[in-house]
């Protein structure tokens, strides 16, 4: 990486989950949120909470403790009330307890015991962000997009979603069944899956085709940009330098700022790559790219789609905005404020949204997206059946004079097709963009770019 962090660790995320933690003075600038009223003043401040508000609050309290049905004890209700009211502000702002910063610090080491899920809470409902790559959740054929009914039998209501949430997570080798109601789908099918142990290796790097690489970062943890410099640093060392690079960014979530920053960074010579905005001076930041491109300027298509969120989005404005990649594939999730983790002790914190982020354009993506440059719809791809047809070239007619060069073995007859259909019918997506990633490789160097 090639900055230092801030005080306060702005995490950007599209899931409940967190991936980084704040310094332990990070909580202090919240304190002095407004001034206090003149001695001399005999009117209250508009936003002062009246002693009514107090009496409905405290009358509330004394109901539920008297009359509820079951026994619940003060602090049970004292931390449903912290955790009511970060609710109610936006989806993302929630209070952590010490199960919750245990998971905030599994995150950011992209280790725990679940099952490969990102999830937030929508309307009462527990909404798939995304499944991350070679989990049980990815395994099973979760999708973006789905939404989890029930967890083992126990249909998921707005007053037991939270301990749902909790009960997706825990020890390797347990299992979990659990209701999933696909996109477009009129009824759940119920799956059941093991816990595993969630090694979250957020990279990964190969050739598609010789002198076009493929890059695969599926969240943005600590050690994403050491782990991209290094892999990248690798094949090219390798293979030598690349006609251009695919940065595949789908069903990404999000994660840490600092790492969109860097990884951001490590394809830009100069910009901005995206700059914050919020209340609290600490939430005004600015981050600009240093001079160093992985790939030299080599052309880049980076892959998005409605699962690309937060984290990931940061990458796509910053390297959309500066010209350095066509963004390819569908508009992305549009999550574009950032949360910052404020410790209250050492076992509680408040994860609170304290900013918008914007794009190097000064464009806020939230609730909006970012809109692709060559847009793809959703599809799957089916080779045709051309058996019936056994006739396609000169090569096919009885009695054809043979080529004197494919006598030699140099395959004129493979004119990679075969790869393309292969490509297509697997991933038709990657396949479109790897076609378009060719054509600005030859617009970028018609020598070399065969």
């Amino acid at each position: 990486m090639r900055f230092s962090r801030f005080c306060l660790i702005a995490l950007l995320l599209a899931t409940p989950p967190l991936y980084a933690q704040a310094a332990p003075d990070a909580a202090a600038p919240a304190a002095s949120d407004a001034a206090p009223a003149k001695a001399s003043s005999s009117a209250a401040p508009s936003d002062q909470v009246s002693m009514d508000d107090v009496r409905n609050f405290a009358h509330v309290y004394q109901i539920i403790r008297q009359a509820y049905v079951e026994k619940v004890d003060n602090k049970t209700l004292m931390n449903d009330a912290i955790k009511g009211m970060l609710a109610g502000l936006d989806p993302h702002s929630a209070y952590l307890d010490k199960e919750g910063l245990q998971e905030l610090n599994e995150d950011t080491t992209g280790q725990y015991g679940g099952l490969g899920i990102e999830v937030m809470q929508d309307n009462g409902m527990l909404k798939i962000v995304s499944p991350i790559d070679d989990t049980p959740a990815s395994r099973a054929g979760i999708k973006p997009g789905d939404v989890i009914t029930s967890v083992n039998g126990k249909v998921i209501t707005p007053d037991n979603i939270d301990s749902m949430f909790d009960a997706l997570r825990g020890d390797p080798g347990s299992k979990i069944t659990l209701g999933i109601l696909h996109e477009k789908a009129d009824q759940p099918v119920s799956m059941t899956l093991t816990r595993e142990r969630i090694s979250m290796t957020s990279v990964k790097v190969h050739e598609l085709e010789p002198g076009y690489a493929y890059i695969r970062i599926s969240q943005f943890q600590d050690d994403t940009a050491s782990d991209l410099e290094k892999k990248l640093g690798g094949l090219l060392q390798k293979n030598g330098a690349q006609k251009g690079a695919i940065l595949d960014l789908r069903s990404n979530p999000g994660g840490l700022l600092t790492a969109a920053v860097s990884v951001s960074d490590d394809f830009l010579d100069s910009g901005t790559i995206v700059t914050t905005r919020g209340r609290l001076p600490d939430s005004n930041l600015s981050f600009t790219a240093h001079s160093g491109d992985l790939l030299n300027g080599a052309p880049m298509v980076l892959l998005a789609d409605n699962g690309t969120a937060s984290a990931a989005e940061i990458v796509a404005g910053a390297l959309k905005d500066n010209h350095r990649a066509l963004i390819v594939g569908r508009r992305t999730f549009g999550k574009g404020v950032v949360q910052t983790v404020l410790p209250l002790d050492a076992d509680h914190a408040v994860k609170l949204t304290t900013a918008r982020y914007y794009t190097p354009k000064g464009t806020s993506i939230q609730a909006e997206g970012i809109k692709p440059d060559i847009p793809l719809a959703d599809l799957t791809v089916a080779k045709v059946d051309d058996t019936q047809n056994p006739i396609s070239s000169e090569a096919d007619l009885p009695h054809h004079l043979a080529n004197e060069v494919a006598a030699n073995g140099d395959g004129i007859n493979n004119d990679g097709s075969a790869e393309n259909a292969k490509l297509a019918t697997s991933d038709y997506a990657l396949s479109q963009a790897l076609n378009i990633l060719k054509g600005l490789a030859l617009r970028h160097d018609p020598v070399t770019a065969k």
